[in-house]
């Protein structure tokens, strides 16, 4: 009986661990660099995009809807398959562990966002993964596509969204599900640790995924 009890906080631990792992105070990111990188060598990117990748025409009412949410001009929403996706997410609740239209977590949804608005093939699940794989940037160089990540509840790469237009993100908030947001957020905005483009490799060279 002593054993079985005994082993009863390592499971507790473990399972603790990787609720942990998923998503859930920097205001500037820092120098570009690849991946993590905390001093060390930069990391190989290996993140693969299925084959050259084929922007589409935004229809008229994504054109509509998005420039005036973000406060652009209507010629700045060029990329269809970006807006017909969030359109089509748009209100999906928050759910961790999710990967569907009845819940999505933060780093699910960017998971499928990049599989099926940027052809990546091998998109990591977890933001502690994700966050491995992106060329940092500074704040005023993010562009549409970007990855942008949070330190919530003390926690490193604990929350990420996507970097639209104009300081605007994309992201699954645990309250309110899939929104778009301002970056400079008063709330989020203080949580803001790093952002930068995802690193892809097809054909054995490297490239970045933001556009």
């Amino acid at each position: 009986m002593r054993s079985v009890l005994a082993g009863k906080p390592i499971i507790i631990f473990a399972l603790a661990a990787f609720i942990l792992s998923s998503c859930s105070s920097i205001k500037k990111t820092q120098r570009p660099v690849y991946g993590n990188n905390n001093g060390g060598a930069p990391a190989a990117p290996t993140i693969k995009r299925s084959g050259p990748y084929v922007m589409e025409k935004p229809d008229k009412d994504d054109i509509e809807k998005y420039s005036a949410i973000m406060n652009v001009k209507k010629s700045d929403i060029k990329n269809g398959r970006l807006y017909s996706f969030i359109d089509d997410w748009m209100g999906t609740p928050y759910k961790f562990g999710g990967l569907d239209k009845d819940g999505v977590d933060c780093s699910g949804f960017v998971y499928r966002l990049q599989q099926e608005v940027y052809d990546i093939e091998n998109m990591p699940r977890s933001t502690s993964t994700q966050i491995n794989f992106i060329k940092r940037k500074y704040e005023e160089e993010l562009k549409e596509g970007d990855l942008v990540f949070f330190d919530f509840d003390g926690r490193q790469f604990s929350h990420v969204g996507v970097y639209l237009q104009n300081g605007y993100v994309v992201h699954a908030s645990t309250r309110k599900g899939v929104m778009i947001i301002k970056l400079k957020d008063p709330y989020m905005y203080k949580y803001f640790s790093r952002g930068g483009s995802i690193l892809v490799e097809r054909e054995g060279e490297a490239e970045s995924s933001g556009r």
